[in-house]
């Protein structure tokens, strides 16, 4: 069959990959680069060249199934990293990193700090508690976050120095949107990646060089004349016999299938008064929100205290609260020995000294929430109905792993099995 997929991230290149096995497939990016998140940027300091992710950066040997096989497939080399995780809090006069017992008290003051303490002893018992609700599946699962914490008698400094800034951290959200983020799934992702263990964690790793390293390995791998980038679509038909896609140059090309391999707004627009009911409710109830990334070298943005500074560092004087703003240690992430410490900083661009600065961009996120994990639920209600499929992060977690998964769903429904 002829196969079209539209969206050149990590789901529109796993499909393209799984795909050509068995169909003729072309696959449709409109920016002039194949990656999407997979956005590596070369910077030079000091006459010497730096690849800095600004996007995708980690990955982990547990919960990254498809994606580490994919990697091994294309034989690309990766490295282990740390992901440790600080908080800054100055109208608190707090600092503190959880990644060992040294950092943790990297403000010495804080062995002194009776809210601290009480502070750890709440993170433990949430740990406790959410691995015997997970395993009971407890109706109290079903709660909001917030609404949890206040039913269980949790104390403020675990909710708002520690859960709410890991949470908006991990999903690029914003602090006012934690409260009402459904526990059900904070816990399981928490528990899936050892977040609720004090050992037994998974191992996080980089892609070596950057981790645009493996989309020049498939690219190399495939060849590049089935892909076609800059590719402006300016409308989409579908019929008995298949889908049309017309570009806004005035082509029109025909396809057996069609894989939309994008954002579900993105999805959605794409369709325009083609969609249909059932697509309109799924993709229109999974939203996303936008974040500013900015690439620097300002270390202010990171903890006071060099004890304290981790590969991700959340921000709580940034004036910003409806979106995440922390910093990537980039040099910590990336295992970087350099004059500068790399930076890369989530929504709080005001607070970077201007002539630090090495770029800008933006990307993307899903926004998680009950309508969400709602609209989650019917996937299969539009998924290769009128020869069209969709796949991207948000069917599942949002991540780099959770492209590739739904990538491989897609597939098996055309055939491919991986």
């Amino acid at each position: 069959m002829r196969v079209a997929v539209v969206g050149g991230g990590i789901s529109g290149m796993m499909a393209w990959y799984l795909l050509q096995q068995k169909h003729d497939v072309t696959l449709l990016e409109a920016n002039d680069y194949l990656g999407g998140h997979t956005a590596t940027v070369d910077v030079e300091v000091a006459g010497q060249t730096y690849a800095i992710d600004t996007g995708f950066i980690v990955f982990n040997d547990r919960t990254y199934p498809v994606f580490n096989r994919f990697i091994a497939e294309l034989n690309v080399p990766f490295q282990h990293t740390e992901m440790s995780f600080s908080v800054k809090n100055t109208v608190q006069n707090l600092e503190y990193n959880g990644n060992t017992l040294s950092s943790l008290f990297a403000q010495r003051r804080n062995l002194l700090r009776p809210s601290f303490w009480f502070m750890l002893s709440d993170i433990m018992r949430f740990n406790k508690l959410g691995k015997r609700l997970l395993a009971a599946d407890d109706a109290d699962l079903d709660l909001s976050l917030g609404d949890f914490l206040l039913k269980h008698d949790f104390g403020v400094a675990i909710r708002d120095n520690y859960l709410m800034p890991m949470g908006a951290a991990i999903w690029s959200a914003g602090l006012a949107d934690m409260p009402a983020f459904p526990v059900r799934f904070f816990l399981r992702f928490f528990n899936n990646h050892g977040l609720l263990n004090i050992n037994d964690r998974p191992q996080w790793s980089v892609i070596k060089g950057g981790s645009k390293r493996y989309v020049e390995a498939l690219q190399a791998k495939l060849g590049k004349d089935s892909v076609k980038l800059k590719q402006q679509i300016s409308a989409i038909s579908r019929d008995d016999g298949g889908v049309t896609l017309t570009f806004t140059d005035g082509r029109t090309e025909h396809y057996d299938k069609l894989v939309l391999a994008c954002h579900s707004d993105q999805a959605l627009r794409l369709l325009g008064d083609n969609a249909t009911e059932q697509e309109r409710a799924v993709l229109g109830g999974i939203a996303y929100q936008k974040n500013d990334v900015v690439l620097h070298t300002d270390t202010r943005l990171l903890p006071k205290r060099r004890r304290a500074w981790a590969a991700w560092n959340y921000n709580l004087d940034a004036t910003v609260n409806d979106r995440a703003t922390l910093t990537y240690n980039m040099n910590l992430l990336q295992g970087i020995t350099a004059p500068v410490t790399f930076c890369v900083t989530l929504n709080n661009t005001a607070a970077i000294d201007p002539a630090k600065i090495l770029g800008v961009y933006q990307y993307d996120h899903p926004v998680y929430n009950h309508y969400t994990l709602a609209a989650q639920k019917h996937r299969s209600k539009i998924n290769g109905h009128n020869h069209t499929y969709f796949c991207g992060a948000y069917w599942y977690n949002g991540f780099h792993e959770d492209g590739a998964k739904s990538a491989v769903d897609v597939a098996a429904l055309l055939g491919v099995t991986y």
